[in-house]
């Protein structure tokens, strides 16, 4: 069945499918959006929607209701585009899905990345792992403001004991796109760490997510 589908595509198509890495942002959306609306193509309407919201990620990060203000652009199509950015978060999960082997830093800043940056107030999360440093859990513990979050030691402590964790991976982002660490981050880091040390579980670091960066407090020497 397979087969025979994609003989009857046109040549044209099947090469764009073929080689979709070097299609544009808006041809990329456009294969999405499928059908062209009356008075608008495919591309024209994926053009409009870069253009207004900024790019890919502002599309995608977009509420249903502004993106249906657009013109050609119906429940249907933003449903596509809702489940596209669904595929892109479930694809970054499954590198840290449990069991998962973190070796170095860049293992859990992509997917820190992409679930902590276009977060409109704080979120601090724990990544808890096993003796050889593979993923038991990921969990979202204090949610705060657009510039704090009030966190507690303990309760992370209680959280990693409950997980059976052997060590303990820090993240929280900061909305305003800065991700330069703050007296306040190194100094709860260090409260975290000696909490968890009264335990034997280790901290391995603490990442800062800003707008597309991150640091590494313990690159910084901060743990």
């Amino acid at each position: 069945m397979t087969q025979a589908n994609t003989k009857t595509r046109p040549a044209g198509e099947r090469r764009k499918l073929a080689s979709a890495g070097k299609l544009s942002d808006a041809e990329l959306i456009a294969i999405l959006l499928g059908r062209s609306t009356p008075g608008s193509s495919a591309v024209g309407l994926a053009e409009t929607l870069l253009r207004q919201f900024g790019g890919i990620r502002g599309i995608l990060n977009a509420p249903g209701t502004a993106l249906q203000k657009v013109h050609g652009m119906g429940p249907g199509k933003t449903t596509i585009l809702s489940a596209a950015r669904e595929c892109c978060r479930r694809y970054l999960e499954e590198k840290l899905a449990p069991g998962k082997h973190i070796a170095n830093p860049s293992d859990s800043t992509h997917f820190l990345l992409a679930r902590l940056r276009d977060r409109p107030h704080e979120v601090f999360c724990c990544l808890f792992l096993d003796n050889r440093h593979r993923v038991l859990a990921f969990d979202e513990l204090f949610r705060g403001t657009i510039d704090n979050t009030t966190v507690y030691p303990r309760e992370i402590v209680k959280q990693a004991l409950y997980r059976n964790a052997a060590a303990v991976i820090l993240a929280h982002n900061h909305p305003s796109g800065v991700a330069e660490p703050s007296e306040a981050d190194r100094l709860i880091t260090r409260r975290i760490g000696d909490a968890l040390d009264l335990v034997d579980i280790r901290l391995l670091d603490h990442f800062v997510i800003g707008d597309g960066t991150s640091v590494s407090l313990a690159s910084r020497g901060l743990l």
